[in-house]
């Protein structure tokens, strides 16, 4: 039988090192792919249709007097293009995607089903309220959700991503130090924001967008706000602070009560990014540590689609004293069912209006309650359990050859490196990260939070398997190893085997190139 199975095929691994070029340019099944302008088709079309009866008089100066400047593409052609495309690009569909910081996880598929039910994906926000009552029921069912989980009295939906869900609170603030009299242009005014040197760097810019000057607070060497110089920095001209906790280095603020209590006694709000939520998730809930507003991404919590640029959605959640400067709408109920209201006539003056036109993103909001609801409190507590037991596996698997930036203790739900053990090699913490890959992983996070050197922020987030993690651990073990011993050339090209080579990163983004321009002197560029 072994005889048989071996007749016309080789048994024995192919051990020729060289890559010979293709005719194609591909490489096996990974088809190459020029731009959608590079192709031929200009004299054509891509469908048959037949000549118009009419001419285009009625359009006056409408008239198309040049050629279009489209190829022609029949539809295979068109479906081609874009699928190829869409292989050169990493996802979260086909291996770990380790951003820490941005909390890039599988989206369940039963999620996605539920927001392409008819009742939610096919509604109107103009539609007559009383034919939407199931998604306006979804509304406030979510909200009790994250109200409840957050230990916060109420919450506004329609923020679309976390940094408008900055804004929303931060303006819920401002209204609510203007009722007091202490608004930005007041006789006392509360004109600063307090943000550490750690924080995403949303909050500074919303902080500055809103009107508020920002005052940077230091850090501890162990990672954390530094509670003494936040104190010194307190003060009647304070309107809030802006903590991330857990933070951006993968830690636990350990003195967020003492944080709540200064920023209280000095008339100020502590407003919290709730960005890594997920990493406490079912086991701490905000609303106890003194926190009067938070926003809370969707998508690194609770599942939603990230990237892409949107839709999104950042709800706020707010405390007893912001609840009634949120924004408009709200969803109440009555003897005729739920309704949409802009606020009661005697708060309406306090609110500071809508934030959006409509009701914020529906999508999105099936999606989150699909994810809660099918995981229950005690799976959402394991989420986040299983999300920081893999941060501290891969911090654990990867110490002794990489550097952690905060060695003593464990981390929250990303591991977070500096390029200490780089020094000496000549590589660089990007020279590592494009060597990454090669070996097919998107790299993690680099030179950000910015108070870490060479920065690389891995988050694998608690959708990972071991397998899948013993995989990552694996590779970047070995290409620690190999730039430790000197292989500097492994690094230094890197990637190899992408479609694109290394590119200038600086150029392209201070003088990016975002129209195709035909060549001089081609017929194209006659056209």
């Amino acid at each position: 039988m072994s005889t048989m199975n071996t007749v016309g095929r080789p048994t024995t691994p192919n051990t020729v090192e060289t890559r010979p070029a293709t005719l194609t340019g591909g490489r096996g099944l990974l088809q190459d792919e020029a731009l959608i302008f590079e192709g031929d088709g200009w004299d054509k079309t891509g469908v048959d249709l037949p000549e118009p009866k009419a001419d285009g008089s009625d359009l006056g100066d409408l008239v198309r007097t040049d050629p279009i400047g489209l190829p022609g593409l029949s539809e295979p052609e068109a479906m081609r293009h874009y699928v190829r495309l869409s292989q050169k690009n990493h996802a979260i569909d086909l291996a770990i995607y380790p951003l820490g910081s941005c909390t890039m996880k599988h989206n369940p598929r039963l999620n996605e089903k539920m927001a392409r039910l008819p009742g939610f994906s096919d509604i109107h926000p103009l539609q007559p309220q009383s034919s939407v009552q199931g998604a306006l029921a979804l509304m406030d069912t979510l909200s009790h959700w994250l109200t409840t989980l957050t230990g916060m009295p109420a919450v506004a939906l329609s923020p679309k991503a976390g940094a408008h869900g900055e804004l929303c609170g931060l303006m819920a603030i401002r209204a609510a130090h203007r009722a007091a009299g202490q608004g930005l242009r007041s006789d006392h005014p509360r004109n600063k924001v307090l943000v550490p040197t750690s924080a995403h760097g949303t909050n500074p810019a919303t902080a500055a967008f809103v009107g508020y000057t920002v005052v940077e607070v230091a850090q501890t060497d162990d990672g954390r706000v530094d509670v003494a110089d936040l104190a010194s920095k307190l003060g009647e001209d304070v309107a809030a602070i802006m903590v991330t906790n857990p933070n951006t280095c993968g830690l636990f603020e350990r003195d967020i009560l003492e944080i709540s209590r200064l920023t209280h006694e000095a008339g100020a709000y502590f407003y919290c990014d709730g960005a890594n939520f997920n990493a406490i998730v079912g086991r701490v809930r905000p609303g106890d540590l003194g926190v009067d507003a938070m926003h809370i991404n969707l998508h690194k919590t609770f599942s939603t689609p990230h990237g892409g640029g949107g839709p999104g959605a950042g709800p706020v959640v707010l405390s007893e004293a912001l609840a009634p400067f949120a924004p408009a709408p709200w969803v109440v109920g009555g003897k005729d069912g739920l309704r949409l209201v802009e606020r009661a006539e005697d708060e309406a003056a306090q609110a500071f209006g809508r934030l959006c036109a409509f009701q914020g993103q529906m999508g999105m909001y099936v999606r989150a309650l699909s994810y809660m609801m099918s995981h229950g409190a005690d799976g959402l507590r394991q989420v986040a359990e299983d999300a920081v037991l893999n941060a501290n596996y891969i911090k654990a698997r990867l110490s002794d050859l990489m550097s952690p930036a905060f060695p003593d203790g464990p981390c929250m739900h990303e591991a977070l490196f500096d390029d200490e053990w780089l020094k000496g090699t000549g590589i660089t913490t990007l020279d590592f990260a494009k060597a990454m890959i090669d070996e097919g992983f998107h790299p993690m996070t680099m030179y950000f939070p910015l108070v870490v050197h060479g920065a690389m922020l891995i988050e694998p987030t608690e959708t990972e398997s071991k397998a899948e993690l013993d995989r990552f651990i694996e590779a970047m073990r070995a290409l620690a190893a190999a730039a430790k011993a000197g292989d500097a050339d492994r690094f230094k090209g890197a990637p190899f085997h992408a479609p694109m080579r290394r590119l200038d990163e600086t150029r392209a983004a201070r003088q990016p190139v975002l129209r195709w321009r035909p060549a001089e002197g081609s017929n194209r560029a006659a056209q």
